[in-house]
């Protein structure tokens, strides 16, 4: 394969990405695909914790929505939650990167347990999260390597495209994260991905359309997803 059919592949699953996610951040319900119903919907602004929108904390063997980032983590963030879907199938897209691969891609099936949420906000900006409980901490590991290959895929782009910035560490007691800035083609800094392991647990969680102080949205919500993961 040549390196401009390369690039043109890469450019095609960006835009169906993009479209895709243009369609998701027009979501403000909450619903939990193919296990029940959601009590969460929220409401722009509001500020009492019991109006927040939030996950629902689906069971499930070994990781349910209880594990994925939670509305009161965004608002440490000084972002506000509009609305929240979750799933347990792992179908959902990993990262803008990936294009169309999905959790379930990514472990052939072999998790004991998926997990994910897409979150919009009263302002522009979508957070995905996907997550997976393997059989072993081994296989764990594995799966890690492959998201951090896959996020480091799209550090290195042509001129005007959008792309990854360096990788962060951060450890906490519960885990790892490796979290990277994303930056449009003009440079600016929007958003960015994390990949977070926890023992048996793995999962990557993105912030995408979010400008100002991405860096340091991220890293906390890395932080915080790594915080709900391990425990």
């Amino acid at each position: 394969m040549t390196e401009n059919q390369t690039v043109q592949q890469k450019s095609v699953r960006r835009n169906r990405v993009a479209a895709a996610a243009c369609f998701a951040a027009a979501l403000i319900t909450a619903t939990v695909v193919g296990t029940q119903s959601a009590t969460a919907d929220g409401a722009a602004h509001r500020t009492a914790a019991a109006a927040r929108p939030a996950a629902v904390a689906v069971a499930a063997p070994g990781l349910g929505s209880a594990d994925l980032v939670q509305s009161e983590d965004y608002f440490r963030k000084g972002l506000n939650p509009v609305g929240a879907t979750v799933a347990l199938t792992g179908r959902q897209a990993l990262s803008a990167c990936s294009g169309e691969e999905t959790m379930s891609d990514l472990t052939q099936g072999k998790a004991t347990a998926y997990a994910s949420v897409n979150w919009t906000f009263d302002t522009d900006g979508l957070l995905t999260e996907s997550a997976a409980s393997a059989p072993t901490k081994t296989a764990a590991a594995t799966w890690e390597k492959q998201l951090v290959a896959l996020v480091q895929d799209c550090q290195d782009e042509p001129a005007g495209h959008w792309y990854y910035g360096a990788a962060h560490t951060l450890t906490t007691t519960g885990g790892t994260a490796h979290w990277y800035p994303a930056h449009n083609g003009d440079g600016t800094v929007t958003g960015g991905v994390a990949v977070l392991r926890s023992g048996a647990r793995v999962a990557i969680v993105e912030l995408t359309g979010r400008p100002g102080y991405a860096p340091t949205y991220v890293e906390g919500i890395a932080t915080a997803a790594l915080n709900r993961l391990s425990s």
